[in-house]
């Protein structure tokens, strides 16, 4: 796959991978094998028969990349090299991949976790894979993943994906699980500032910070921020207001074995009015942040998060069927998972006019634009 691209090809970043297959008896080579999946996968083939369909009927194109001596190998071959894979040597070489894909301006990093409902194996014991995933906001990318058992062990998951991150000068928003003192230091030693929701978890500084903005002379104090929308007849209107005096909250210590976050800078509020249908919610969250945010960056750096949700973890729902996929084997869901954010990146493309769901329709029916996404080139016109 030299032609690729870039100052490295794509397959070359996951050359580190080591062949679980016992060398004598390799047929397919592994190479092949990833090119196969990632183009099936791009193009709208959902598991490894139609991977397999779809291979016989692009052996053609798959052969302006790679040889293909011996030809598509069976549905049984694919599940078998994609489960043996290793998911933590497959996954660094994504994570490796995808920071090369990232330009150096200012980013949102956003954290947070998703449940493949369907890739659980009751007869083994076994739950869903439950995946915590890194969004650059800005550029819609993918940028690392982490699986972890069930979703409470986020908290252990974090510290080990922001560890592979590139963190300088970037703004880490995770919602209230990872408003954790030892997140927060992982994200400041790394060189990036965090945004903290603010919950249930640290009751004491909830309370105090929801003191502090139920005050009228401090809320007078803050800078604020207003933004309104509307849709289906649903408006929901914010205030964001930012207060930088956070000097009473790292003073004396107030509670016992109270510890304190690194680098608070801010609090921060949100205020949400929400009409649909004659009926009208009121709503407010809370945030620290170790960045002196204004009030409008904090508004941008929050709905900034929630790109997660609508860009990834949706997207993934809807476009790629993530919460049909069956896969169960081995490390067959982790591994998949690691393709799935591999489409991701190369199919969102910003100069591409078409939906992402049309993206994979025309991936399948038209092999130039494939091969643009492949080699991750500007679009066909």
């Amino acid at each position: 796959m030299s032609q690729v691209a870039g100052p490295r090809s794509l397959l070359d970043h996951f050359s580190a991978l080591e062949d679980p297959r016992q060398q004598w008896r390799v047929v397919y080579p592994l190479p092949e094998i990833l090119l196969l999946v990632l183009g099936a996968t791009l193009s709208g083939m959902e598991d490894f028969v139609e991977i397999r369909l779809w291979g016989e009927e692009r052996l053609d194109f798959l052969r302006r990349f790679l040889p293909y001596e011996r030809g598509i190998p069976s549905h049984d071959t694919l599940g078998d090299v994609i489960n043996a894979l290793d998911p933590e040597l497959f996954k660094h070489c994504f994570l490796e991949w995808a920071a090369g894909l990232r330009d150096d301006e200012p980013e949102v990093i956003a954290i947070d976790g998703k449940t493949s409902r369907r890739s659980h194996a009751r007869t083994k014991g076994r739950g869903p894979l439950h995946l915590v995933s890194a969004w650059a906001s800005r550029q819609r990318l993918v940028l690392g993943q982490e699986a972890v058992e069930t979703k409470s062990n986020e908290i252990a998951a974090i510290p080990l994906l922001l560890k592979n991150l590139e963190l300088t000068g970037a703004l880490v928003t995770i919602d209230a699980i990872g408003t954790q003192v030892e997140i927060a230091r992982a994200i400041t030693e790394g060189g990036g500032d965090y945004l903290l929701a603010l919950k249930a978890n640290r009751p004491a500084l909830l309370a105090d910070v929801e003191t502090f903005f139920a005050d009228p002379a401090n809320l007078a104090a803050c800078r604020s921020y207003d933004t309104a929308d509307g849709d289906h007849g649903r408006i929901e209107q914010r205030r964001h207001s930012v207060s930088h005096d956070v000097g009473w909250l790292q003073s004396d210590r107030r509670y016992p074995d109270e510890r304190i976050f690194p680098g608070l800078a801010a609090i921060a509020m949100v205020e949400a009015t929400t009409t649909h249908d004659a009926r009208v919610r009121h709503e407010k969250r809370y945030y620290i942040a170790s960045a002196q945010l204004d009030a409008r960056a904090f508004a941008a750096a929050v709905r900034a998060h929630w790109g997660i949700e609508n860009r990834l973890h949706w997207v993934l729902d809807v476009v790629f069927h993530d919460d049909l996929a069956r896969l169960r084997s081995g490390h067959g869901p982790q591994n998949m998972a690691v393709v799935k954010h591999m489409a991701m990146n190369l199919i969102r493309h910003p100069k591409d006019r078409h939906s992402l769901k049309n993206r994979r329709k025309l991936a399948c029916l038209n092999p130039d634009y494939l091969e643009t996404l492949i080699r991750n080139q500007p679009q066909l016109t």
